[in-house]
């Protein structure tokens, strides 16, 4: 890790277009400003964590859970799976004997 001292107004360049520029220093704490692309990702850290553990927490479904979805649906109501793509020469399914367009 570099550890590094700067003052009110100084800033820290990372690669070709990362600012980081110190904005104040209080007791608790430091304001920073961050200049970066819209395709850099900037997040506090303990945001992020929160968000993953809240991400893993929702895609870890139970029973339980699995039981209280199922109530939501009305009886007699198809299944929410998609149908089955046709068999190969079936109706419906595409022929695979048709010339391909020359593209002339």
């Amino acid at each position: 890790m570099l550890v590094l001292s700067r003052r009110v107004g100084e800033r820290l360049v990372i690669g070709d277009d990362i600012v980081v520029t110190v904005i104040e220093v209080r007791s608790d704490g430091v304001r920073l400003g961050i200049d970066a692309p819209r395709d850099v990702r900037v997040h506090r850290a303990e945001v992020l964590d929160a968000l993953t553990a809240a991400n893993a927490d929702a895609a870890s479904a139970d029973d339980s859970t699995a039981a209280a979805l199922r109530r939501l649906v009305p009886p007699g109501t198809p299944s929410a799976t998609p149908p089955a793509a046709p068999a190969p020469g079936a109706a419906g399914a595409p022929d695979s004997s048709a010339e391909a367009p020359s593209g002339r």
